[in-house]
């Protein structure tokens, strides 16, 4: 069995059912898996070598939707390609991975201008007659459903690491990650046939992990006409909205949209967030407005999405706010030492992982991915501690560990503390070079609108908290802190700012 199996035998089961939901009309899942057939004929027939590579540089649609479903049908290889990124890193991925096919929006031909492979755009011809996906299913309509013949370490999408720590590395997920992938989010979530996802995530990085699992259980994918916090909104209220993944940024615009209530969200029940820490009091608040429908998993592109997986009902529990959740299904987590030693509960050290949700490695990157897995574990780079009762905490990325004065700080401990603040709406916590302490504890803050708070009231609040040696030595104030396309504050981006800020002085 494969992952694109899962969606072959729902819409066997539920043909009549709608798949997806979006602005142009409703699809059928009959009607899609007939679009994916044909569409996954033509990929074929553009190149017949399985595991070529086929590069989607698409927002958020229909058309990406089927386009991704197409590539897994046949047996090629997914690469990602963020349209909010820019011409020369899309060129890179594009020159290391090779795909010898582009899927593409129209507004990101500028991005793949001189790369090498046929074009297909998502919708409307392109120039040089370049055929769009409906021309296409239109010329292959009928065709059968493609066999595949592929071990199960085989790849099913290269997907680039964000390259905020270090130079972007290639992924190579195979298809027992994506089978593990999606039952652990069809368990973990409780995923039925009533179920309507809303798209608000790009489908490039996290809301990929979700198509699956959704359609497998005969659910329906919400897309939305624009993107933003009010068009999420307005999906929930009024398309019927009942599940979503999203960073917590996004949930934090919509809780602040003028008249936002919880009426806003009617049949919610899972709002999942990833790709970035929530802090306690930012949990509390999320929980007071929305209700019991928080969750979150923890993983890496490595191990994409759900090594571990807090459900609603973990979060009843204070005790386990600061947490990552417990492991999920097909993979072991645990807590290692420098000297290869698996640690006991209560003590931290580097997070490992084993299991079918591991990649196979790095493309074309064999040093890396000797360095990253060694003996079978998968070496995360974030540091961490696992509960007695299996919970596991997150301190940091072993890199933003901050060692000042002899004493080792988390900054995640300070980001906690200073979040409780209520003039505070989102921070990051860092270390730089200090002649004095080896590393001075720095912080940068976006306070909410409206709101004002001075950089010592602020040392004070933390320092009441944790004391002088976790207390930052400085606080940077942004207007908006910088942010990743998916929404990430890019800690290494505030960090060179307050350096070079120093400089100045």
């Amino acid at each position: 069995m494969y992952p694109i199996d899962f969606f072959w035998r729902a819409a066997a089961r539920w043909p009549e059912r709608i798949a997806i939901d979006a602005p142009e009309g409703t699809l059928r899942y009959d009607a899609l898996a007939a679009r994916v057939a044909a569409l996954a004929a033509a990929l074929t027939a553009i190149d017949p070598a399985a595991q070529s590579r086929v590069g989607i540089c698409a927002n958020n649609s229909t058309a990406h939707i089927v386009a991704l479903l197409a590539v897994l049908a046949c047996g090629k290889v997914w690469v990602p390609l963020n349209p909010k990124s820019t011409r020369p890193e899309i060129r890179r991925i594009v020159d290391a991975t090779e795909p010898s096919i582009l899927v593409l929006d129209a507004e990101c031909a500028a991005l793949l201008d001189g790369a090498p492979g046929a074009r297909i755009h998502t919708q409307g011809p392109g120039e040089n007659g370049t055929p769009d996906i409906a021309a296409l299913v239109a010329r292959h309509a009928g065709a059968a459903r493609p066999r595949l013949a592929l071990a199960d370490d085989a790849t099913q999408a290269i997907k680039f690491t964000g390259g905020t720590t270090g130079a972007p590395k290639g992924v190579m997920q195979p298809y027992r990650a994506w089978m593990a992938n999606i039952a652990n989010q069809i368990h973990a979530w409780e995923l039925d046939a009533q179920d309507r996802y809303i798209v608000a995530a790009p489908i490039t990085h996290g809301t990929s992990t979700y198509i699956l699992p959704v359609l497998a259980q005969g659910g329906c994918h919400v897309v939305l006409a624009e993107a933003g916090a009010e068009a999420v909104r307005t999906a929930f209220r009024e398309r019927g909205g009942t599940v979503c993944f999203m960073p917590p940024t996004l949930i934090y615009m919509l809780m602040a949209l003028p008249g936002a209530s919880r009426a806003d969200f009617p049949h919610l029940r899972r709002l999942i967030y990833g790709g970035a820490p929530m802090p306690p009091e930012k949990i509390r608040q999320v929980r007071d407005f929305f209700g019991p429908v928080l969750g979150t998993t923890y993983g890496q592109t490595e191990a994409p999405q759900i090594l571990t997986v807090m459900r609603p009902e973990d979060f009843e529990d204070e005790r386990n706010w600061a947490a990552v959740g417990r492991t999920a299904w097909f993979s072991d987590v645990a807590v290692m030492s420098p000297d290869g030693r698996l640690l006991p509960s209560g003590e931290v050290g580097e997070v490992v992982a084993r299991g079918d949700l591991l990649m196979t490695g790095y493309w074309r990157l064999a040093g890396k991915t000797a360095e990253t897995l060694v003996d079978g574990w998968l070496h995360t780079g974030d540091r961490g501690l696992v509960d007695e009762r299996g919970f596991l905490y997150l301190k940091d990325r072993l890199k933003d560990l901050v060692i000042t004065g002899g004493f080792n700080v988390y900054p995640v401990d300070v980001e906690n503390a200073l979040g409780q603040h209520p003039a505070v709406h989102e921070c990051t916590v860092f270390g730089i070079p200090d002649d004095k302490w080896g590393e001075a504890v720095q912080a940068a803050v976006q306070l909410r609108p409206g709101q004002h708070a001075t950089e010592a009231e602020l040392v004070a609040f933390v320092r009441e908290r944790l004391g002088p040696v976790q207390t930052p030595k400085r606080i940077h104030f942004h207007e908006s802190l910088p942010r990743s396309p998916v929404g990430k504050v890019l800690k290494s981006a505030v960090r060179e700012l307050a350096l070079a800020n120093a400089a100045s002085h």
